[in-house]
């Protein structure tokens, strides 16, 4: 059975490009800088055991490169969704409209009950 063993979320923005890409690439990497995980190493965990959900918020997902996404994941099995989130802020004095994205991670691995052992303090 898979459990969640993290939830990190981040932002990015694209303040002139008007590229959601690049704005959920910066949210990703905004998510990822907030993380590290030990475990792996301490319970003999291949990280390619791990299965990672990304969702990113922007107000136009349809625009979003999924391949793109998916590619600034270091590990494990990757899979991004888009969905309708994020803020376009426009700015009519000088006609820009800045996008900003957010970004969960969630990472997943297979352990079941018998895997967890609390110790006692010595």
């Amino acid at each position: 059975m898979e459990h969640r063993i993290i939830l990190e979320m981040g932002t990015g923005n694209d303040l002139y490009g008007l590229d959601y890409t690049k704005a959920a690439k910066r949210a990703i990497q905004d998510a990822l800088h907030h993380s590290s995980i030990v475990m792996f190493k301490s319970l003999d965990i291949s990280h390619e055991d791990m299965r990672v959900q990304v969702t990113i918020g922007v107000q136009k997902p349809e625009e979003l490169d999924i391949a793109a996404l998916t590619a600034e994941l270091p590990r494990g099995r990757a899979q991004v969704i888009g969905v309708v989130g994020g803020l376009d802020v426009h700015d009519p004095e000088n006609n820009q409209t800045h996008f900003i994205a957010t970004a969960a991670i969630e990472a997943f691995v297979p352990i079941t009950a018998a895997d967890w052992k609390l110790s006692s303090p010595t």
